[in-house]
């Protein structure tokens, strides 16, 4: 993905059609990022959850044990989720790198971490499943560990979004209290994935409401809204040559 740029002049960058391909990446993130969303409420709702009977560790394995193709397609929705987020940090990127380049490459980069440590730890739910028909206690093992492994990556996401919270809400083409919440979201992911590390107890699925609302209000407004064209061919065309 590259936006279309004729060589430096007087002001600086000259877009040709930088805009709107800018706003047309928006709306691909957008709806990816809404895909991701959606997949990652719906898909453990009708593939893991209905598996996993709590504290009952010998329930849970004879379930896994019975419905392996169910297990694996949960294993697969998590897989596609984590396909389309590849594009949508590049589209992130690519957005918001006129604000501040160094910013926006540490956002990057704790999202390639956060992303590489949730595809590695499907490899737990797999170990789940193939350790169901005969090690019950093992299998339970897995996935306890794979929710210690979800809260890991989370923490690099946390951080993820409260660099491109900072980065929209300095943007002038996004609106400044998306980014507000975006950074709100980011602080709810640290916190609780850090308490779910260190006090499970405390930890609890109220404190990422904040992050879903912020999510999907940054994935609705890229789908329908996209960016100001004008503000942002006026920050791309003036941001730094590096």
């Amino acid at each position: 993905m590259r936006w279309r740029a004729t060589p430096r002049a007087e002001g600086g960058n000259r877009f040709g059609n930088g805009s709107r391909e800018a706003n047309r990446y928006a709306r691909i993130g957008g709806a990816l990022y809404l895909l991701i969303i959606v997949v990652g409420i719906a898909g453990p709702l009708f593939t893991r959850e209905p598996l996993i009977v709590l504290n009952d560790v010998d329930a849970t394995a004879r379930n896994i044990a019975a419905s392996p193709e169910l297990w694996r397609l949960g294993i697969a929705v998590n897989v596609v989720m984590q396909l389309c987020d590849v594009p949508v940090m590049l589209i992130l990127y690519l957005l918001l790198s006129p604000i501040n380049k160094a910013v926006a490459l540490l956002a990057l980069l704790f999202n390639i971490v956060q992303t590489a440590t949730l595809v590695a730890n499907q490899l737990t739910l797999v170990a789940a499943q193939l350790l169901s028909v005969d090690q019950p206690a093992l299998t339970d093992v897995a996935i306890q560990a794979y929710s210690y492994g979800e809260a890991l990556g989370l923490v690099f996401f946390g951080f993820t979004l409260l660099g491109v919270g900072y980065l929209i809400r300095h943007s002038g083409y996004l609106p400044w209290i998306i980014g507000l919440l975006v950074q709100v979201a980011g602080v709810s992911y640290v916190v609780n994935s850090f308490l779910l590390l260190v006090r499970p107890d405390l930890a609890s699925i109220v404190l990422l409401i904040p992050a879903f609302i912020a999510e999907l209000s940054l994935a609705l407004w890229l789908l329908l809204r996209g960016v100001d064209a004008s503000k942002w061919e006026l920050r791309a065309r003036n941001a730094p040559v590096t």
